[in-house]
C-alpha cells in the first residue's frame, strides 16, 4: 500500500479531476493517469455516494442463478477512446457487497477512493489520449448519471510499483 500511495501522492501526473454532481452536490469525481504501461483511474467518492464495480452484472448473474430479479444497477464502464488500447484485463479495488439476497437484488459498490488498471499501449498517431467512464452515482434515495470524458496527460508518466494485493480482476 505504501507503493499506492506513492504514486497517488504524485499530482502533476494525473489528468483533472472531472466532477459528476447532483444538483449542487458533489458525488463522486474521476482522474486517470499513465504508469508506464498502465492506465490508472482515480475515483473518489463523496460521503454517501457510491457507484458500482465495473462486473457488476456478471456478479449478479452469477448470484441469481438464472432467478428473476428486480434489475441489475449498471456498471462501471471505461472506454479507451482516443490514443490507448487495453492490453491486458481491467483490475478495481474490491467492491463491497450491498446485495439483498431476500429481494434477489444483488449489486456490488464502491465507496470513498478507489482505483481501476489496465494494460495499455498508445494507437494513433494523435497527441492526445481520451477515456469515457459510464455509470451511474447513487445514495440510499436518488442515482445520476455519468457519462464523462478525461483527457490523460502525456508527461510525466511514472513507472511506480502498482499494489496488485489491493486489486482484484475483473470478471
Amino acid at each position: 500500500m505504501v507503493f499506492l500511495a506513492a504514486v497517488l501522492a504524485r499530482g502533476g501526473d494525473w489528468s483533472e479531476a472531472v466532477e459528476v454532481r447532483h444538483d449542487t452536490e458533489r458525488c463522486v469525481s474521476y482522474r486517470a493517469r499513465l504508469n508506464g504501461e498502465f492506465l490508472i483511474v482515480q475515483a473518489t467518492h463523496e460521503a454517501g455516494w457510491h457507484t458500482n464495480a465495473m462486473d457488476n452484472q456478471k456478479r449478479a448473474e452469477e448470484k441469481l442463478a438464472g432467478r428473476q430479479s428486480l434489475g441489475i444497477d449498471s456498471p462501471t464502464e471505461i472506454r479507451l477512446d482516443q490514443g490507448l488500447e487495453l492490453a491486458g484485463p481491467w483490475y478495481q479495488s474490491p467492491p463491497k457487497d450491498a446485495s439483498k439476497p431476500d429481494l434477489q437484488w444483488f449489486t456490488w459498490v464502491f465507496e470513498k477512493q478507489v482505483l481501476f488498471v489496465a494494460k495499455v499501449r498508445r494507437s494513433g498517431a494523435g497527441p492526445g489520449m481520451m477515456i469515457g467512464i459510464r455509470g451511474q452515482a447513487c445514495t440510499e434515495t436518488s442515482c445520476k448519471k455519468i457519462d464523462l470524458t478525461l483527457s490523460v496527460p502525456l508527461t510525466g508518466a511514472g513507472t511506480e510499483p502498482i499494489d496488485w494485493k489491493s486489486l482484484v480482476q475483473v470478471r
